[in-house]
């Protein structure tokens, strides 16, 4: 298809300015409709971002929209619905991270897309951010040696800017999130570890609430050992004082260390003969790269930046992380 024509499903947050005016701004894409429960929200959002079309019914706007692709991007728990809806009406599909609450979702999700032989990518979009491409550059030409091991600590306030909140809060509603801000959060961080790294081998840990200020866990450890024998191992608290606050990721090798922030600008690189430290400005629209790819892989110009396949390796890693 010469044209990717994009029907939104979930405008809500997020999508002001991650995502959503994004679609426009891509040859050969716009975005034609969107959707929300809220009719009245749905039609402020159409407003504001010129889009021809709003809808209170993701049926409906699939349906009547003249689309040939859709975003989803509401809470997991309506993922598997819309994504299964969508590829029965031969749409293709890039659904928002995480893809499912658990991987048994997520495999039921990647059966389909078999089944119908339709085209979905999953959002996780810091793949294709220079930023984080530089660093697997990094990697892939040895400038810190054989890796050997890869330390991640995310530990936040509950009120930490990265954590979105949310009138009910459902980030830390098990049933709607599949767990807590780890859910949120630590896709971005263990998607590109696989994106690096490759196939993984074991992987386990462990997840608790220690605060008790809400129904999901707020303390998850994990560890993950790839086939190359890159070791990882994450903390994630989300519960921790404010001058203790930390978002780091250790690259470690024979010859040095690569050092960055997942939500941050700067990557460091340190060897015998060399400590520097190179800065980024992320896009605007920080989906933009990605969406490029994807309207590429949607118009049989380019591969799938991320896959359904891919996703449902995420997800068995973060089951096991958080005790399912």
């Amino acid at each position: 298809m010469d044209q990717i024509n994009w029907g939104l499903i979930g405008c809500g947050n997020v999508t002001e300015l991650k995502s959503g005016p994004a679609f426009n701004k891509v040859p050969n894409s716009q975005l034609k409709a969107v959707m929300r429960r809220d009719g009245e929200k749905a039609a402020d959002y159409a407003r504001r971002h010129g889009v021809e079309q709003w809808y209170d019914n993701a049926y409906k706007m699939m349906a009547e929209a003249g689309i040939n692709s859709v975003y989803i991007a509401t809470p997991p728990s309506s993922h598997v619905e819309y994504t299964l809806a969508g590829l029965e009406r031969g749409l293709n599909v890039y659904v928002e991270k995480p893809v499912t609450r658990n991987a048994a979702e997520a495999q039921q999700i990647a059966d389909a897309v078999a089944a119908s032989g339709g085209k979905l990518t999953v959002a996780h979009y810091r793949r294709a951010l220079p930023m984080f491409l530089y660093i697997k550059q990094l990697i892939d030409e040895q400038a810190i040696g054989e890796i050997r091991t890869v330390q991640i600590r995310m530990w936040k306030t509950a009120q930490a800017e990265q954590i979105q909140q949310t009138e009910n809060n459902w980030r830390v509603q098990p049933e709607i999130s599949g767990g807590g801000y780890f859910h949120d959060l630590a896709p971005h961080q263990l998607d590109l570890m696989l994106y690096y790294f490759g196939k993984p081998v074991k992987y386990q840990g462990y997840s608790l609430n220690q605060a008790n200020q809400y129904p999901a866990d707020d303390h998850t450890c994990g560890s993950i050992i790839f086939e190359n024998n890159v070791v990882v191992n994450g903390s994630w608290s989300f519960n921790v004082a404010k001058n203790q606050i930390t978002d780091s990721c250790e690259i470690i090798g024979t010859k040095g260390k690569v050092s960055f922030p997942f939500f941050g600008f700067t990557v460091a690189l340190e060897t015998d003969d060399i400590n520097e430290t190179k800065t980024f400005t992320h896009p605007q629209h920080i989906q933009q790269p990605m969406i490029e790819k994807i309207v590429n892989y949607f118009g049989s110009e380019g591969p799938n930046p991320c896959s359904i396949e891919e996703a449902v390796v995420l997800m068995k890693i973060m089951d096991p992380f958080t005790g399912k």
